[in-house]
């Protein structure tokens, strides 16, 4: 299992992508709407990197699952069996955001905090 996602809430896409494309030398791998939210995917060549902008960030669970307001929304790890991690966050007692059969999942962290989980090759910035 790795790290291999970081989606962080921004109040403007444009700006944002701006800056992580000049300042820290980042490059676009795709973008587009995904269910409740624009995402603008970017890379450094090691980890997928989502600037995340929700249509109403309140108007979902996994909108508003870390909060309102621009900051880190979520981190990603690829598993290797979906279905087998999802059954051991359900036994840690730990609360899935995600709508049934959404994938990649996200879900609450002891202690505070979203984290989501895909597939093997899900978060591929190639």
């Amino acid at each position: 299992m790795r790290i291999a996602h970081l989606a962080i809430k921004v109040d403007d896409l444009d700006a944002a992508g701006e800056f992580y494309e000049k300042v820290f030398g980042l490059r676009d791998v795709r973008q587009g709407h995904n269910r409740d939210h624009y995402s603008r995917h970017m890379t450094d060549g090691n980890i997928d990197i989502a600037l995340l902008k929700y249509d109403d960030e309140q108007a979902s669970r996994e909108g508003s699952a870390s909060g309102t307001g621009p900051g880190i929304h979520h981190f990603g790890f690829e598993v290797e069996d979906v279905d087998a991690f999802l059954k051991m966050v359900e036994q840690h007692g730990l609360e899935v955001v995600s709508a049934p059969g959404v994938i990649p999942v996200k879900f609450r962290l002891p202690g505070g905090g979203v984290a989501e989980f895909a597939p093997q090759g899900h978060f591929d910035i190639s």
